[in-house]
Order: structure tokens, then sequence, then C-alpha cells
């Protein structure tokens, strides 16, 4: 269950980072209420992932997948760079987030 919530937090955590584009600066009012939710429901979830996960694991990957969630909505979303080096970056992040699973023994 504690994976389901940390990937869950991740998840939360991409809608989290989206939602900062959004609100221009706390201006506008439903997007910035959106990075509010969006901001404590993803801590929320990483809070119960580690009570059974190893802290610098739980925080490895709730940062990786945002980071690659982030990143790739980028692409799409905003039309930023879709170059090799930084589609082999992403893969790497990845790559990394398997293998903390991978590793981990709970």
């Amino acid at each position: 269950m504690a994976w389901f919530f940390l990937i869950t937090a991740g998840l939360v955590e991409i809608l989290f980072a989206l939602s900062l584009k959004f609100n221009d600066g706390f201006t506008k009012l439903w997007p910035s209420i959106g990075t509010m939710v969006f901001g404590a429901g993803s801590f929320y979830l990483l809070v119960l992932a580690i009570k059974t996960l190893p802290l610098g694991t739980a925080y490895a990957v709730w940062t990786g997948i945002g980071a690659v969630g982030v990143a790739i909505a980028g692409i799409f979303l905003f039309k930023e760079p879709a170059d090799w080096y930084r589609l082999l970056s992403i893969s790497l992040v990845i790559i990394g987030i398997i293998g903390l699973k991978i590793t981990d023994s709970y």
C-alpha cells in the first residue's frame, strides 16, 4: 500500500507543479486553490508512504515522478524542447526510479 501512496503522491505532485504555471503568482483564484490542494495532497500521501518506506527511497521516487511528469508535460503542453539529450536525461531518472523500486525490500 505504501508504494500506491507514493506513486499517487508523485502523480499529484505533477498536478501541483503544473498548477504553479497557471496561478500567475497566486493572483488567479482557482489555479491558486488547485496549487494548495494538490500540494497538500501530495505531501499527505508522501507522509503516508514514508511510514513504511525508507525516507531516502520515498523522497527520491516522489521527486523523480514529479520531475519526469512535469518535463514530459512541458514537452507536450508548453512546446518545450524534446531533443535527444533531454529525453536521455528523463530516461535516466526513470531508470533510477525503477532501480529504487527493484532494490526496495519492503
